[in-house]
């Protein structure tokens, strides 16, 4: 019976143990969560979030900052956003400041 209790006891602390390592892994390089907003909309609720195909890019951006300079809206990429009525705020246009903010188990060293 010890050893059935003893088994048990490691298996646990097993598979606990890989499930903190996962979650520091994953917390630190997934990509931050992200809007399509319009720069030239912002007001005390933030800017306004606007359709993702306004926005350049596929998982970041390759044309500078994150913008596609259109007739109607000056639409970019607004990471780790508060989103509230479909309005962002408290966020970055920046992606790398974005992931530096970082997470459970990330060194949040960079600078720059």
């Amino acid at each position: 019976m010890a050893d059935t209790r003893r088994r048990l006891r490691s298996s646990t602390v097993v598979l606990g143990g890989m499930g903190v390592i996962a979650a520091a892994l994953t917390s630190c390089g997934s990509d931050p969560d992200r809007r399509c907003v319009d720069r030239d909309s912002y007001t005390y609720e933030g800017y306004k979030v606007v359709a993702d195909k306004n926005c350049s890019g596929g998982s970041g951006s390759s044309s500078g900052k994150g913008r596609k300079t259109s007739s109607r809206s000056d639409a970019a990429w607004y990471y780790d956003a508060d989103v509230s009525r479909g309005r962002a705020d408290s966020g970055t246009f920046s992606r790398s400041e974005a992931v530096d903010r970082g997470g459970f188990g990330c060194s949040g060293s960079g600078g720059g």
